[in-house]
């Protein structure tokens, strides 16, 4: 390979100049190691966090590599075809508008257009300076001098064993189509908990960035109000939690910090089952405390969180639903009721809304359970597990007449009647095709109002279940009746049971009490103003708000 005309930082440094971006410290990082594998290396993988420009140098870098090689033929794959094609046009605009490639005729684009385009200093006719696919789009008869990876493996890419596997299939015609001496360069964020970056890594001749948001990090579990945790770096940021909940810890409020020799003690104001302490970000003019906490809320799982920007890949089956951190509590809704106002109360706070979920199964010999979760959702966030019931038999059941007389359905009526539901969801995956329109008929002959809706779930289980709980459980905002956490013996239920022996790893186990908790956690809640609904037959308190108040026990029959 001959000498590049110009070093990548000076050609990135150019360009930044020419947009007015400030460049932080560690995209020259990145420029040096893509200069450096690109002329003497053959494999490269760069792994850096969300939001942190990858495809802006990615772009860049592949309009220099033009610029000093013009014959040279890219293959780029992304998760889609309109994911790749986003780099195509972005490299284009850097040969373009870039003040050395401005006046530079080989890197003149001649002809096509975002797919596959050629520039006049290549003699190719067949391939193309640069084709741009999605990962799995079949490239079998394309030729490359540089084949680039980027976030080919994302969820969508990933989320089942069938997708893995024409991931892997896709990955392997890469290595028959490209040129002798060809180069690789992988770039992205872990997404699998058997990261195809983690095997890359192992390869004979790879060179490696990997860049994390913080350098320096310390996870502390089950972290005590008053206990005393050491650190070997000064921690910069902090946060509790994961997902909605999930908060920024603040020096001095929220956690006391002294130095003890070459060491760093926090001690800790409150009680959090995670907390999180971590150096100063690589990019801390972007992302400061405020976005960070935004985007620590908006990750499900601390999992999501530690992939995306601390390039963690978890073993998923690390991943445990302790239900020791579910609060516990015993005791029923009542209304408080004064001059037109009407509050619902489970203990001192006000419920805001509810959320209702049927999980139907046959109720046959070795079926799943068909599972139901009544969850209420007060005004900051917590998530009430008020009942976990399991219903038994025929899914429904009629006389000579065809009038409904009992089954499933019927004990579903008999909730919604107890609770005076408005509306509950069935998943309609299996046999619950036919379950929305048995419910229908139940509610019509017992004269009960409720709205019944309709889901089909596409997501894995097990996804579906660690997105909803763990959030929640992690942050301190799931709480659960006595009745679903002890069985009539004072034992753990067999809820609790399900939380302490899931393994997301694990595709085939009883889960099917914390699937139908997921779905009610998850959707949004019918707010409970419209909740307590009565019969046909019967009037709906009225929920506006208004001062002066008492409290009276919620009496569900009447």
């Amino acid at each position: 390979m001959s000498k590049p005309k110009i070093s990548f930082l000076a050609f990135f440094l150019l360009w930044a100049d020419i947009q007015g971006w400030k460049v932080p410290d560690f995209h020259a990082l990145v420029c040096i190691f893509l200069e450096n594998f690109y002329i003497k290396g053959r494999t490269a993988l760069l792994m850096m966090p969300r939001g942190h420009s990858k495809s802006t140098i990615l772009d860049v870098f592949n309009a220099w590599v033009i610029y000093c090689w013009p014959e040279t033929q890219i293959l780029h794959q992304g998760t889609t075809d309109d994911d790749a094609y986003k780099c195509s046009n972005g490299t284009k605009l850097v040969l373009e508008k870039h003040p050395l490639c401005v006046d530079n005729s080989d890197v003149k684009r001649k002809k096509g257009e975002t797919e596959r385009w050629w520039v006049a200093g290549t003699d190719d006719v067949r391939y193309g300076t640069m084709l741009a696919k999605g990962i799995l789009s079949g490239v079998t008869g394309h030729r490359a001098h540089f084949i680039q990876n980027d976030d080919v493996e994302t969820p969508k890419t990933t989320g089942s064993p069938e997708a893995r596997e024409k991931l892997t299939y896709r990955l392997s015609e890469q290595t028959h189509i490209a040129f002798p001496g060809a180069k690789k360069l992988w770039i992205g964020t872990p997404h699998s908990h058997d990261s195809l970056y983690d095997k890359i890594k192992k390869l004979r001749k790879v060179d490696i960035l990997v860049l994390k948001m913080f350098e320096n990090e310390k996870r502390i579990e089950n972290a005590l109000a008053g206990g005393k945790y050491l650190l070997d770096f000064e921690p910069i940021h902090a946060f509790a939690g994961i997902g909605q909940g999930a908060k920024y810890l603040s020096k001095g409020q929220d956690y006391t910090l002294k130095k003890v020799n070459d060491l760093y003690e926090v001690t800790l104001a409150n009680d959090h089952y995670v907390a999180d302490f971590y150096s100063e970000g690589i990019w801390a003019e972007r992302f400061d405390a405020e976005e960070m906490a935004s985007r620590r809320e908006e990750c499900k799982t601390l999992n999501e969180w530690d992939s995306q920007y601390q390039m963690h890949a978890k073993p998923i089956g690390d991943v445990r639903l302790d239900p020791d951190k579910i609060i516990a509590y015993n005791c029923e809704p009542v209304l408080k009721r004064a001059n037109r106002t009407t509050m619902f109360m489970i203990g001192e706070r006000q419920i805001v809304g509810a959320t209702f979920r049927w999980d139907p199964s046959s109720g046959k010999l070795k079926s799943d359970i068909s599972s139901t979760a009544l969850v209420f959702h007060d005004d900051i966030g917590n998530k009430y597990w008020h009942r976990s019931i399991a219903l038994k038999g025929e899914v429904i059941e009629t006389d000579a007449d065809g009038r409904v007389i009992g089954g499933q359905v019927w004990q579903l009526c008999n909730i919604i009647k107890e609770f005076h539901l408005s509306k509950v969801t069935i998943e309609t995956n299996g046999i619950g095709n036919f379950a929305p329109a048995a419910l229908k008929a139940a509610l019509k002959t017992r004269g009960i109002r409720c709205g019944v809706t309709e889901q089909h779930s596409t997501k894995s289980k097990n996804k579906r279940i660690l997105d909803g709980i763990e959030g929640p459980l992690i942050s301190g905002l799931l709480w659960a009746h006595v009745s679903v956490l002890e069985d009539e013996n004072g034992e753990d239920s067999a809820q609790v049971k399900q939380m302490r022996e899931f393994n997301p790893a694990i595709t085939d186990q009883p889960d099917d009490y914390l699937d139908s908790l997921a779905g009610a956690i998850v959707e949004a809640p019918e707010r409970v103003g419209k909740s307590l609904n009565q019969t046909d037959y019967e009037e709906t308190p009225n929920w506006r708000t208004n001062g002066g108040v008492h409290e009276a026990a919620l009496d569900f029959e009447n």
